[in-house]
């Protein structure tokens, strides 16, 4: 035995880190907190852009829908502030309409727009009741040389700073949407931002250009001293140091390389006060920033106040009925998200259940502490199940309870694959309870 491990009165669970049925603190040691750090965090949104882009299919009806679960995840937070809505076809100038009258009448998530940063597609936007819209102006020569006939980057940000002028002129906020910024080259970013500032200058603060850096192909690192132009936190401080402050700063990125919250914490820690996703990750390809994940962050760092996570339950369910749940493993809203299988998870969560759970699940998002039954779940998967749906704790002792696992034992040992869930057993279970030892357990 080790000399230096002594035992303890009590245990330790680092409970300033892991506050009890509050969501995980991120704690600095001394001297190490980011002083690039913004003093608030907030998140915006984009499913009815780049959600439905991606292939959600939504009528006028899912769209407002959507819209008003927005308002209540956010309620009086702040934590989501904004949400962006195409203009081109009816439905979705419909869907904007409505949620213009729902702001006005006080939903707390702002309705912007998106053009593509055009003369005609400004003009699109003038009158119809926005403060801000944003405005695709790709960044990448990937997208200058070959998007543009016949092409090059001085011909592209004479083309945006076209549109950002009408934009401007409109009483507009723009928000310019640097697409493809983590294979932009610097010497295209940097005097692009300093040319859009110095052409809103005399249009005072309420047009104060704002910037989204678009991670459009997930290529962003959240690495320091990664070059130019892969480091998300390497771009945001060049940004800031070229006088964009950081509440006019957005990222915007795509999960193809596994990255995209990683990324979001990156850009924050560097000075991004502003990040842009869809709430349960809907997008392009692999998807846009899990905002409800980004948040959980955010607030850990103690730069959001907390949503109500619960209400993304019933936008889980709007997206099943729109045929696009989200995946069985998917994080938080996954229906196997808090899910064991193991006899060993099973014996833990009966002995004390925080030792297999990140947080206060059921608190916190709304969502059980769930278990299937396999042939690895043992007497304790039996035991935590049976409690869960009837308050009752068996003794591993119990004799019915060996019985009705040895059936089970018997149906995997003849070759049964799939789980064993709690509908099956109910009428067993309840008939082991009311024959057992069981005592009424504290729920």
């Amino acid at each position: 035995m080790p000399s230096s491990i002594v035992d303890v009165p009590e245990a330790n669970l680092f409970p300033d880190a892991f506050p009890a049925d509050q969501w995980p603190r991120m704690l600095w040691e001394d001297g190490r907190r980011p002083a690039t750090l913004p003093a608030q965090a907030w998140t915006t949104e984009t499913t009815h852009r780049d959600g439905q882009q991606g292939g959600l299919p939504l009528t006028e009806a899912d769209g407002l829908a959507i819209y008003d679960l927005m308002g209540a995840f956010t309620g009086g937070s702040g934590a989501l502030r904004q949400a962006e809505f195409f203009v081109y076809r009816p439905a979705d100038r419909a869907m904007l309409e409505g949620a213009l009258e729902r702001w006005r009448g006080g939903h707390p998530v702002e309705p912007t727009t998106w053009i593509r940063a055009t003369r005609k597609d400004a003009d699109l936007v003038a009158g119809l009741g926005v403060r801000e819209t944003g405005m695709l102006a790709s960044a990448s020569d990937y997208h200058t040389f070959y998007k543009f006939r016949p092409g090059g980057r001085v011909q592209a940000a004479r083309t945006y700073l076209d549109a950002v002028q009408a934009v401007l002129d409109a009483g507009l906020r723009p928000r310019l949407h640097l697409e493809d910024a983590t294979r932009a080259p610097r010497e295209f970013i940097l005097p692009f931002v300093t040319a859009v500032q110095e052409l809103a200058r005399d249009y005072g603060a309420g047009q104060a250009p704002r910037f989204r850096i678009c991670d459009t192909m997930g290529l962003g690192l959240p690495l320091e001293g990664v070059a130019w132009p892969r480091s998300v936190p390497g771009m945001v401080r060049e940004l800031r140091v070229a006088g964009v402050e950081s509440e006019l700063l957005e990222f915007h990125p795509h999960n193809d390389t596994h990255l995209v919250v990683a990324n979001c914490l990156a850009a924050v820690l560097a000075g991004c006060a502003a990040i842009n996703g869809t709430l349960l990750g809907k997008g392009e390809r692999t998807g846009n920033a899990p905002l409800e994940g980004v948040l959980l962050h955010l607030v850990g760092l103690g730069l959001a106040e907390a949503p109500d996570f619960t209400a993304l339950n019933r936008l889980d369910d709007l997206y099943a009925g729109l045929g696009q749940g989200v995946p069985a493993k998917y994080p938080l809203y996954g229906k196997d998200a808090h899910r064991t299988r193991a006899g060993i998870h099973a014996d833990g969560l009966n002995k004390f259940w925080p030792m297999y759970a990140p947080f206060n699940v059921p608190a916190l998002l709304g969502r059980p502490l769930e278990l299937s039954l396999t042939a690895d779940s043992g007497l304790a998967g039996l035991i935590f199940l049976i409690k869960q749906h009837t308050g009752h704790e068996l003794s591993k002792e119990d004799a019915g309870l060996h019985n009705l696992q040895a059936r089970l034992a018997a149906e995997f040992g003849a070759g049964r694959q799939t789980a064993v869930e709690w509908e099956e057993i109910a009428d067993a279970a309840a008939t082991v309870v009311a024959n057992g030892q069981g005592v009424a357990a504290q729920r």
